[in-house]
């Protein structure tokens, strides 16, 4: 690992720091998302506290969080396997953001941020799945579970020498999910138009 590496590591966690819920419901005036509604400090819990605008922005900087250190570490020529690193590293500060007390959100946005600079073609694929998957389902949360599990298998088809990194964040937001995942099975998920139940 070079120092460059090691330096765009460190900067992506403390880009991914940054929450984005919070600050932009301190913008509009609403409730803390750390503490109210689903407790999870992401757009979906914006959106119920909020509406569409806030949740909108919330959304939009949580991507930039992941695009902008993956897209920029790509054009410093750091190879593939270390740009995965980089990618976690910015997921893993939205998850546990050092200037918020370490209690962030799942993570899902981050992710799909920095795996954009894979391409478009990969990006569509993973929109059009989480939103099919939510609009059968009602499930924020399942959307994101199965569109993070196929996103390697869609970067094998589209740019393989990427499958490895795209592997590496999808076992992290996974691993972010547990606790969606069980209340899936026990039928206690809320649905995305729910209030008043916990949500991804």
């Amino acid at each position: 690992m070079t120092a460059l590496t090691l330096l765009m590591i460190m900067l992506a966690y403390l880009a991914g720091s940054i929450s984005s819920a919070v600050l932009v419901c301190k913008l509009f005036r609403l409730p803390d998302p750390r503490t109210q509604g689903s407790g999870n400090p992401g757009a979906t819990n914006v959106f119920r506290l909020g509406g569409r605008y806030p949740a909108l922005l919330t959304l939009v900087f949580d991507i930039l969080k992941g695009t902008i250190p993956v897209w920029g570490s790509y054009f410093l020529g750091i190879a593939p396997i270390w740009l995965g690193f980089i990618a976690m590293a910015a997921c893993i500060g939205h998850i546990f953001p050092l200037f918020f007390g370490f209690k962030g959100g799942k993570g899902v946005a981050t992710a799909f941020g920095a795996m954009l600079p894979i391409g478009l073609d990969l990006s569509g694929m993973l929109i059009v799945t989480w939103v099919g998957i939510v609009f059968i389902s009602g499930y924020s949360s399942l959307g994101a579970i199965v569109a993070v599990s196929l996103a390697p298998v869609f970067t094998w088809f589209i740019k393989p020498q990427y499958s490895l990194p795209v592997t590496m964040l999808a076992i992290l937001i996974i691993a972010r999910h547990r606790g969606n995942i069980l209340r899936l099975l026990k039928g206690q998920e809320g649905r995305i138009w729910d209030k008043g139940k916990t949500l991804e």
